[in-house]
């Protein structure tokens, strides 16, 4: 018998493979927060990771291809996220332009208990484009929602980042690693995942 490479289940039903077509897509930028640059959840990688998503976003804008911001916010007073603190802020490079739609989220999940799917269905797109952070926590779960709400979805790797964390048996798990697993995951079945901004040539 014949040992045949794995292959996804994408590419076992002939689903896609390219990356959202710019003229279909709308870009979703999740919790690109000062928090994980300059707080307490400060990520892996992080500096490269926001200049590839100024680079996406660069794209987008010079595309018209809709652009939503994501934004996490907490308790006025808690640890993390504090909607009246500094390091809930957007980071500078890319932050929103006049028109560009910026959502609060209390969850995971960017459509839970928010207007994202409505505001990205107004734009008359049917694909979503998602970046930012944390790759293993609101991307992914972002993400996986916009596949139930009917979303063609691709996640740009290196516009996504995450943090070393323990496993639970006192060890630790390194960012490097969650991160492949993570977009390694959404690329079985869920979503197309491509490098960077580069994808579309």
């Amino acid at each position: 018998m014949t040992d045949h490479p794995p292959q996804t289940l994408r590419q076992i039903v002939g689903a896609p493979q390219h990356p959202s077509p710019l003229d279909k897509a709308v870009l979703v930028l999740i919790d690109l927060q000062r928090e994980y640059t300059d707080g307490a959840l400060r990520l892996s990688g992080v500096d490269a990771a926001v200049e590839r998503a100024a680079a996406l976003l660069d794209l987008a804008r010079a595309n018209r291809v809709p652009v939503i911001h994501i934004v996490h916010h907490t308790a006025p007073g808690a640890p993390l996220f504090d909607p009246a603190g500094p390091l809930a802020a957007i980071v500078p490079a890319v932050a929103p332009r006049e028109g560009e739609p910026v959502i609060v989220k209390r969850l995971a999940n960017a459509f839970a208990g928010t207007d994202l799917e409505a505001v990205a269905r107004d734009t008359g797109r049917t694909e979503m484009i998602i970046a930012g952070f944390m790759t293993h926590n609101c991307v992914s779960s972002t993400a996986r929602s916009a596949v139930d709400h009917g979303w063609r979805v691709t996640v740009v790797a290196s516009a996504t980042a995450t943090r070393d964390l323990p496993d639970g048996r006192g060890g630790v798990v390194p960012a490097a690693d969650i991160q492949r697993g993570v977009l390694t995951g959404l690329s079985d079945s869920l979503a197309v995942v491509v490098e960077d901004a580069a994808a579309w040539g």
